[in-house]
């Protein structure tokens, strides 16, 4: 083939390597507008795995390469005159001047032909397609080729919103990755410096804008802007100077990053690759490690079976995913250092837990595995926060609200079964209730309980609005009571527009097919399509359903609960009236947040009236709607989050979504977690943890990190009724508390789980 590479940098120049090494035939050109030694950063970080793959690809240049590495091991978090470091990271660093150098001889090796100094306008570029097999468009994150043809390559660039200036220093950081944390008189300004060489490190200063604005960067020059930043980090900086070798006019140094996702990676014979295609924030240090592994991948591809379509079809297929799953890797480091405001008042203990898990790639475990002196020094001081002395994992310490406390931090999420019968429950709800309480949990939640039949989701929904309601549910809570030390919640609501729908499994949010009953909402807007009209609920009728949340709550002391929750979340009566996509009216209940929350806070502060001073109370909200500024969005969730906890509540359960069909939800694991992680540390108060979280890592880590107090599980839950037991045996914690009758399942469970480990 005939190879044209744009762009000599690290990744342009590996693609070259890797096609030569599979064909010597093959004739590879690269061209780079700069000089050879022209080079705009300074340290190149490269991980295990990426070495490995470097390794098998090309032994010669991955030899050379690891002879000029600097290792380390330890990540430092200096905040004011706090320090901590902890170990088992396993980095190592090479300068991107002796990357590139090391790059070019083996390239120069291998019979590539390099063209330095030689920019190419479009009609060469026009040219040299015309000529070539295949282009390469390898030219950075501001890709000349990817704007040119940019209805092709349909990129989607995210500019985020801090500003970083990319540095070197000779103080070398003593062979740790170090994060320093500096308060100023304009706000915080942070570093991430690393070592590369014998005696140069990386040095990264990063700001907000505002912080940025208020020491007037932009206007300085490259010697104001260097000799700024010196004397803020003089403490650190050892007596050496900061260096720069970019091309600075007034500020022009400092950036915003650019994310880079592109929908379509090749054109006929162009092909994206490196930052041209994707980008990676450098927080994670993953912009080489991309690159230089989606080489190895194309040249593969480039050198297999089938036809150039299905070539590069089969490589954008290969790589996109594992590109993907690094971005998001990066956009969860980019955002905490975006808020990294909000964490900066954490303990010292709990900020380098925070920053260390924060891209979700280091679960609780992994880090266990890394450094567990310090990890088990962190969890104990989790516990002792938790008024407790016990060694265990931070899932397993106790938590109290009001005169409740909670044996652990684990919640059996609220999940409808559709088994009552005229809002009474059943002794399906006996069993499946009693169960989850005798699984380990610390707190058991029942599914919404309505306060009227006409307040109901569906026929099978569950009530508290009838004698022999209470009187069931009393059933329940004292076999609870009697036989677990779990505590048990009721959550009550109204469905509002939702309601009046078949049982989930005949047809989810579907109207009945006959037996209907009407419905009220915040305003007249039905829920589908499908769904019938609700009324536009008046101040009477208000009143009314007030009322029936009060009896509701009555009943609940009365049946003997511990806890009950108001649900103002996923659509339903109260989250009509929160959410401005279902809340049109023009009285003194809709228009700002305020009159929006007006009728919910009532409801809650009645009910919290009735019920006793000594018990908790949570509401349910719904954090984001998805439907961008038409809805609540997560800023505006901390508000409403403030508000409810001004009324009365202990705990915000911190939900997201189901209150509009029109909802563009973005799922993955613990998805929603990062709504309560904002109004925990913004609002600074308590908040329960949900959505897609499966597995006691997740937990763990959330708790650890300060994003929830409580974290509960839905599914896991329903596909496990023992799942927080099973999970103290899978960890090896002993001090799980199971029904007596179950210990030799427990002891045998434990001896399996020891030969495992084994």
């Amino acid at each position: 083939m005939k190879v044209a590479v744009m762009g000599g940098g690290p990744t342009g120049l590996y693609f070259a390597i890797s096609m030569k090494l599979r064909d010597p035939n093959h004739e590879v050109a690269v061209y780079e507008r700069n000089r050879n030694d022209d080079t705009f950063g300074w340290g190149v970080v490269l991980s295990d795995e990426t070495l490995a793959a470097l390794y098998a690809n090309d032994p010669v240049s991955s030899e050379t390469i690891r002879s000029h590495f600097a290792y380390w091991d330890d990540i430092r978090v200096v905040r004011g005159e706090e320090d901590v470091s902890t170990s088992g990271h396993g980095f190592c660093g090479i300068g991107r001047m002796r990357l590139l150098l090391i790059l070019q001889e083996r390239a120069r090796e291998l019979g590539v032909q390099l063209h330095f100094e030689h920019p190419i306008d479009d009609a060469e570029f026009d040219r040299i397609r015309a000529e070539s097999d295949i282009v390469i468009a390898a030219d950075g994150l501001n890709s000349r080729v990817r704007s040119r043809f940019e209805d092709a390559f349909r990129p989607d660039i995210d500019v985020r919103r801090n500003k970083f200036v990319w540095l070197g220093t000779r103080q070398t950081f003593a062979k740790a990755f170090t994060f320093i944390f500096e308060k100023t008189e304009h706000g915080w300004i942070w570093a991430h410096a690393y070592q590369f060489d014998a005696d140069t490190a990386t040095f990264i200063a990063e700001c907000s804008e505002e912080t940025w604005n208020g020491f007037g960067f932009g206007e300085m020059s490259k010697e104001e802007n260097q000799a700024t930043l010196e004397r803020i980090f003089a403490a650190h900086l050892g007596g050496h100077t900061l260096m720069s070798n970019a091309n600075h006019v007034r500020g022009s140094a400092w950036i915003n990053f650019p994310r880079v996702v592109c929908e379509n990676w090749f054109m006929d014979n162009v092909v994206l690759l490196g930052d041209a295609s994707a980008t990676a924030h450098f927080s994670i240090g993953s912009g080489s490690k991309l690159g230089m592994e989606s080489a190895i991948s194309l040249a593969n591809k480039l050198n297999g079976e089938g036809t150039l379509p299905e070539q590069l079809a089969a490589y954008q297929e290969e790589r996109a995913l594992d590109v993907l799953r690094l971005q998001s890797a990066a956009r969860n480091s980019t955002e905490w250092f975006e808020d990294v405001e909000r964490y900066l008042d954490l303990d010292i203990v709990q900020f380098n837990y925070s920053l260390l898990t924060r891209s979700q790639r280091i679960s609780h475990e992994n880090l266990r595995l890394r450094d567990p002196k310090w990890l088990g020094e962190a969890e104990a001081w989790f516990q002792r926060q938790a008024g407790s002395n016990a060694q265990r994992r931070p899932m397993f310490a106790p938590y109290a609200l009001r005169g409740l406390t909670l044996k652990n931090r684990l919640v059996v999420s609220p999940m409808a079964q559709y088994k009552a019968v005229d809002g009474t429950p059943t002794d399906w709800h006996l069993v499946h209730y009693a169960e989850r309480a005798k699984g380990g949990a610390g707190l058991v939640y029942t599914e919404m309980t309505c306060v009227s039949a006409e307040g109901r989701i569906t026929p099978g929904c569950p009530g508290l609005y009838a004698p022999e309601h209470e009187t069931a549910w009393k059933r329940l809570t004292d076999f609870v009571h009697a036989e677990t030390d779990a505590a048990i919640c009721c959550q009550i609501g109204h469905a509002g527009r939702k309601g009046s729908t078949r049982i989930g499994w005949e047809g989810m949010d579907l109207p009945l097919e006959a037996g209907n009953w009407p419905l009220v909402s915040a305003s007249p807007i039905a829920w589908s399509a499908k769904n019938a009209v609700p009324a536009e609920i008046t101040p009477a009728q208000m009143d009314e359903v007030t009322a029936q949340h009060v009896a509701a709550a009555q009943m609940a002391e009365r049946a003997g609960f511990d806890m009950i929750e108001l649900h103002a979340a996923h659509g339903y009566l109260l989250s009509s009236f929160i959410s401005p996509a279902s809340n049109q009216r023009g009285d003194a209940f809709g228009g700002s947040l305020e009159n929006r929350l007006r009728f919910p806070l009532a409801v809650f502060t009645a009910m919290r009236r009735v019920w006793p001073q000594d018990k908790p109370m949570s509401v349910r909200i719904s954090a984001n709607d998805w439907l961008g500024a038409e809805g609540v969005t997560p800023e505006e969730a901390v508000a409403i989050a403030q508000a409810f906890r001004a009324a009365g509540a202990d705990i915000v359960d911190v939900s997201a979504g189901q209150t509009s069909t029109d909802a563009r939800p973005v799922y993955g694991r613990m998805f929603q977690t990062p709504f309560s992680d904002r109004i925990r540390n913004e609002g600074h108060m308590p908040t329960m943890a949900v959505g897609n979280i499966t597995e006691p890592d997740h937990a763990n880590s959330i708790l650890l990190a300060g994003r929830a107090d409580l974290v509960c599980l839905a599914r896991p839950h329903l596909a496990d009724p023992y799942w927080t037991l099973h999970a103290a045996i899978e960890l090896g914690e002993r001090d799980a508390s199971w029904p007596k009758p179950y210990l030799a399942g427990r002891d045998q469970a434990e001896r399996l789980a020891e030969r495992a480990r084994a």
